[in-house]
Parts: structure tokens; sequence; C-alpha cells
């Protein structure tokens, strides 16, 4: 299989005033999906504009016809599985069944305590993951769900017609740990990682490559425990977060390098940021188109 190419667009810039354009311009470069973040903010994004995913995700649908749509990532820190059913499953109608959810267990930024809570530790955020996406599964997949669980609950929650997507819009689950593995490998269509995190200051794009190396043979083993074979599962990565850092968007070459060091790992995806001029994620646009219409056909 080729390697697939994918793009992220934050939802930084008003509709009318190029976010429109990004989407549409996604389509005609070919890429395969275009995500967004799902956060309340993000970063040094915090004040200045920032949209939310879901109604985003509906605008693009309405401007597009073949691109795959979706979230990287969306999280529990301010979702609940009930009401985000809902809008997934209208988000899955109004695009024809082009969305891929991203999901993954949240983390300590402005999310976590948005909604006036006290930060979760991470085996709470593991706990409310492990309850969180089997419940979303259930919702997603059937017509009235009744459920009572530790952190959520759902008292014949109605999701009629379900899916375009039968039986349901794919999960792409972000994972490192063993419990968030388990989940990618039972409920997962994909599975997400940006890397080790600990290599990102001061590791080496070589470190990474092992680190990462390590991440797909604990996806392994997660699937054998349950009796599934990992090559069910896309292999995503999200770039942009590993030691390379913007390195790989600096030229063709450079990212068929990249890509294909981590395609031989057994990536089946790899997602780039859409430029922003003055962020982490600046780039040459012209370069970044060179690389979404020449590198798919030479990573084939």
């Amino acid at each position: 299989m080729s390697l697939r190419l994918s793009t992220v667009i934050l939802p930084y810039v008003r509709w009318h005033q190029g976010g429109r354009s990004a989407w549409e311009r996604a389509e005609q470069l070919g890429f395969h999906t275009a995500f967004t973040y799902d956060h309340l903010s993000w970063r040094s994004f915090r004040d200045g504009p920032w949209f939310g995913a879901v109604p985003t995700l509906t605008a693009a649908a309405a401007v597009t016809d073949r691109l795959r749509l979706g979230t990287l990532v969306t999280s529990p820190n301010f979702r609940h599985p009930v009401t985000l059913a809902k809008e997934l499953i209208s988000l899955d109608d109004i695009s024809g069944g082009r969305i891929t959810l991203g999901i993954g267990a949240g983390g300590t930024g402005f999310d976590a305590t948005a909604l006036g809570q006290e930060p979760w530790t991470p085996r709470e955020r593991a706990d409310r993951f492990g309850e969180f996406v089997p419940l979303l599964d259930r919702l997603l997949t059937e017509d009235s769900v009744t459920y009572q669980g530790t952190h959520y609950s759902a008292h014949e929650a109605r999701n009629i017609p379900g899916c375009v997507q039968r039986p349901r819009l794919p999960f792409a689950v972000a994972a490192t740990g063993p419990r968030g593995l388990r989940l990618a490998a039972r409920h997962g269509q994909a599975w997400v990682t940006t890397g080790d995190p600990k290599l990102y200051e001061t590791g080496t794009p070589e470190e990474s490559l092992q680190a990462l190396r390590a991440q797909t043979e604990k996806l392994a083993d997660a699937c054998t425990a349950v009796g599934r074979d990992v090559a069910e599962l896309d292999k995503v990565l999200l770039t942009g977060f590993t030691p390379d850092r913007g390195r790989p968007l600096q030229s063709l070459d450079a990212f068929v390098d990249f890509a294909g060091r981590h395609a031989e790992l057994g990536f089946t995806d790899i997602v780039i940021h859409w430029p922003i001029p003055d962020s982490d994620f600046a780039a040459d646009e012209k370069v970044f188109e060179q690389i979404a219409v020449e590198a798919p056909a030479q990573l084939g």
C-alpha cells in the first residue's frame, strides 16, 4: 500500500478570511485527509482567534467533495460521549461519510481546566478514556444506549439513523501507554502517535525512529492480546513533534527521506501541518505544495 499524505489545518483563521480557502486547497492538492485540532484553545494561539472543530469540519464538508476530514484529536477534556456521538453522526451525514475521529486521552493544557475543574491525574485521564471510547463506540453503532459508568452515563440515548459509514465512522486512537494501546487494538481502525515527547528537545532523529519502532511493537503486542492482526490498523504519524521538527518540510527530498524512513517502520499515513507564518509550523508554501503534489508518487 502506498504511503498516504494528509494535513492538519489549525482553526485559527476566520472562515471568510482564508479559513475556507485552506480546506479547498487541501482537496485540490490531493491530500488524503485534512484534520483539525479539537481544542478550546492551544498553546501560543490562546490569545488569538481559535474556532471550534465540529463547526469548522461541517463547513469544510460543505466546500469539498472527495477530501476525508477529521479531528486530530478529540479528547474527554471537554467532551461527553452522548453529545459527541450526536455531533459525529450529523457530521458524517453532512460529509457523505468522509469523517475520521482522531481521539486521545487529553493532556494538562488549557482544555483541562477551561470548565473550571482541576486537571485530571494521568491515571484519571486513562480511566476516563477507558470508559469514553467503548461508550462512544456503542453510541455510534446502536440505535439506543443505556450505560452507567464511573465517569460517563447514558440513558436511552438515541442515535438514529447512525453513521453513513458502517458500522460506524473510523476511530484513529492516539496512544503510547499500555491502556491506550489496548483501546486502539480493540476499537481503532487506525493508531496515531507524535513520537516520544521526551526526545523532542534533546533527542536525535535516530533515537526517535527507535522509539517509534518500540511503540509499533507494543501496538502489535496489544493487538495480539485481543486476537487482532496489527496489519488491520493504519499507523498515523502526526509530524512536527519529533526531533526532526520542521526539517522534513524544507525540501521535497528531505520530506521523501523522512517519510520513507518512517514507512519502513510500518507507518501508513504521514500528517503534516498546514504552514502558519511566525509559528512552530512555519514553512515555505511553495515547497509545502510541491511535497503534497509530488511526494506521494515517490513514496508509492
